[in-house]
Order: C-alpha cells, then sequence, then structure tokens
C-alpha cells in the first residue's frame, strides 16, 4: 500500500478553517458594530503565524514542495510557484490585520475598516488556496510522487511537528475556545 503523503495536511487544513470561519463571523460584527474583542484578531494572528504558517506551510513549503520538485515539478510557473505566492499573499494580509488590531487596542480609532478589508482578505484568500490544495496539487502530489518517497515525506512531518510538541494542541484550545464563546 502507498502511503498517504498529503492527509496529515488536510486534516490541518480543517483547524485553519475553523479559525477562518471565527475570523470571517466576528469580523462580520465588526462590521455591524457588535464586536470589540481585538485581542481576538491578535490571537488569530498568532494561530495563523505559528499554525497555519511555521507548523503547516512549513511542511508543504519544506518537504512536499521540495519533493514535487525533486520528482518533476517545475518551480516555475507551476503550481507550486502560485501556492507560494499565495503564502506570501497572506502573510502580507496578516501583517495588516495584526497592525490594525494593535492600533484598535491602544484606542486609535478607524482602523475597522483596514481590520475588515485585511481580515476578510485573508479568509477568502485562504479559503481559495485551501480548496486548490486539497482538490487539485494533492491530488496530483498522490499520483506522481513515487513510493520510495513517502516514508521520508512522513517521517519528516513528524521530525517538524516534534520540534513544538505542544503547538497542536494549543491551537486546537484555541479555535475551540472562541468557537464556545461564538456559539449562540
Amino acid at each position: 500500500m502507498t502511503e498517504n503523503v498529503t492527509q496529515r495536511l488536510k486534516d490541518e487544513h480543517q483547524l485553519i478553517l475553523r479559525m477562518i470561519a471565527l475570523v470571517e463571523q466576528n469580523t462580520a460584527l465588526v462590521e455591524s458594530g457588535k464586536f470589540r474583542n481585538w485581542q481576538f484578531y491578535l490571537d488569530a494572528v498568532d494561530f495563523i503565524r505559528n499554525y497555519a504558517d511555521h507548523f503547516h506551510h512549513a511542511k508543504e513549503e519544506d518537504v512536499l514542495f521540495v519533493e514535487l520538485v525533486g520528482n518533476g515539478m517545475p518551480a516555475k510557473s507551476s503550481p507550486i510557484e502560485a501556492m507560494l505566492m499565495e503564502h506570501d499573499q497572506g502573510r502580507a494580509r496578516v501583517k495588516g490585520m495584526e497592525e490594525a488590531a494593535r492600533k484598535m487596542l491602544e484606542g486609535q480609532s478607524g482602523q475597522a475598516p483596514a481590520l475588515i478589508e485585511h481580515a476578510r482578505g485573508y479568509a477568502e484568500l485562504l479559503r481559495g488556496h485551501i480548496d486548490k490544495e486539497d482538490n487539485i496539487l494533492y491530488p496530483l502530489a498522490e499520483r506522481i510522487l513515487p513510493a520510495e518517497v513517502r516514508a521520508r515525506m512522513l517521517d519528516a512531518y513528524t521530525e517538524a511537528a516534534s520540534k513544538s510538541p505542544q503547538l497542536e494542541k494549543r491551537y486546537r484550545t484555541m479555535v475551540e475556545e472562541y468557537e464556545r464563546q461564538a456559539a449562540p
């Protein structure tokens, strides 16, 4: 049996999508004047940077994409280049969201439009990005990656996760707590 090297990444996408749903929900409330917990956005930025970016994207960028290129996929003008560009676009949106939330926590008014723009932009970008990975890139990877690289890839994922053994639990707990707070 050939080991699936993208299922772990798809599983991580589910937690990321839960945080994105919270960002979308709270951003709609900000827009209607019913949400003022700016700390939520800083927590979301923390989640995105440490879980989505460092924990998850690192596996994609340092393991999956490297193996895809090593097994014939071009690095340029390819799905990999598109995914990397979207990772960078997401990082820019997160920076804008963080700056607006910090200013709001400091009491500066007039930051809601920037916060809304960056939060919505990030959520929209990531939803599309995850859809492309789950439904196009990952199935392609499962078809083209040879059996001999799969165990090495899974070991690399495990090694990456072992560097921060409590990270996934910490961020799952964070998402669950915000989901509880958001429940009617």
